[in-house]
């Protein structure tokens, strides 16, 4: 392989009601709406996808809603945290913003240098903002309820619990082209590509913790990024060689992904950059309309009957704005 993996692409989670979910990521969060689609493998729920200004890889959080379904069990051999970049100066700003909706937080600590504010989502998935002087790499979305200079810049890492670092770390390290760059207790900081946020990945060492159970509130894959077709085809080869099951290429219309697992048990995905959430949608556009793939076109009208309605939380507006099916 001549070239890396770039970082993280997306981060898939299972929320439960979508409404919620919406509320808590749009209107809370600041992030913006960039897709509303269905799950391409259980179409009676949707698929949202919430990034930057125009969807960039690296910015994309997306979730499988499903109301009335279980909790899931945070532990080993899950992702367990997914953590946004923020720029440096806006821990004050988040801390009052957190509190004036009432989301709990804890109090900021310094981890590997930066400063770190935990809280969980209405359903109780880890999630982290991270203060950093090089977070302004991607755009916030400027139409969105929280102030840009203050806005989510993309992912910046995530963390993985497992029993044991070792095997996780070899398969970082070995196959997929990461670097160690630090250690925190009994977490094991690692790197891919150019470094920095959007391209960090924690393994944390936790051998009396119980295995987790992927459900509500839980994180059900993470997706790595290439940069097109060709080398996600090289990768699949890579992985192959190194013992692992891993599938073959499937078209997820925004993106073409391949999936396997770990030794330690975390779904892995690697994903292309291309062809990206403006091909089906303009711009100034995007999240407004149920978009399909084209083997699901002859089933929309049973598809949106089955599913509930939604309104986007909007800025300036007394009511939710509904979204059109």
């Amino acid at each position: 392989m001549k070239k890396d993996i770039l970082g993280i692409h997306h981060v898939t989670a299972i929320a439960g009601e979508p409404q919620e979910n919406l509320n808590f990521y749009v209107g809370i969060l600041g992030l913006r709406l960039v897709k509303r689609t269905v799950n391409f493998d259980d179409p009676g729920t949707y698929h949202l996808y919430y990034g930057d200004e125009v969807g960039n890889p690296g910015t994309i959080i997306t979730f499988f809603p499903w109301p009335g379904a279980p909790r899931g069990r945070t532990g080993t051999g899950q992702a367990t945290t997914i953590s946004f970049s923020i720029p440096e100066g806006s821990p004050p700003y988040w801390q009052e913003r957190l509190r004036s909706h009432s989301v709990f937080f804890e109090r900021p600590l310094r981890r590997f240098g930066e400063e770190v504010i935990s809280f969980s989502d209405p359903d109780g998935l880890h999630l982290e903002l991270v203060a950093h002087p090089h977070a302004s790499r991607h755009s916030p979305w400027r139409e969105g309820p929280v102030a840009s200079e203050h806005g989510i810049r993309g992912l910046h890492s995530l963390a993985l619990w497992e029993k044991g670092h070792d095997k996780t770390a070899a398969l970082l390290t070995g196959s997929l082209g990461f670097r160690p760059v630090a250690v925190h207790g009994n977490r094991f900081r690692h790197e891919v590509g150019a470094g920095g946020p959007g391209a960090l990945v924690d393994v944390v060492a936790l051998p009396s913790a119980e295995p987790g159970l992927v459900a509500v509130g839980t994180i059900h894959h993470v997706a790595w990024r290439v940069s097109d077709a060709e080398e996600q085809k090289g990768w699949r080869h890579k992985i192959l060689r190194a013992g692992l099951n891993v599938t073959p290429v499937i078209d997820r219309k925004y993106f073409s992904s391949i999936y396997f697992r770990e030794p330690g048990g975390v779904l892995f995905e690697i994903a292309t950059d291309p062809p990206g959430f403006t091909m089906d949608e303009g711009a100034r556009n995007l999240g407004g309309r149920l978009m399909l793939p084209s083997w699901l076109e002859h089933r929309r009208e049973l598809i949106e009957r089955a599913l509930p309605p939604l309104s986007l939380p909007t800025p300036g507006r007394s009511r939710p704005m509904p979204l059109v099916a």
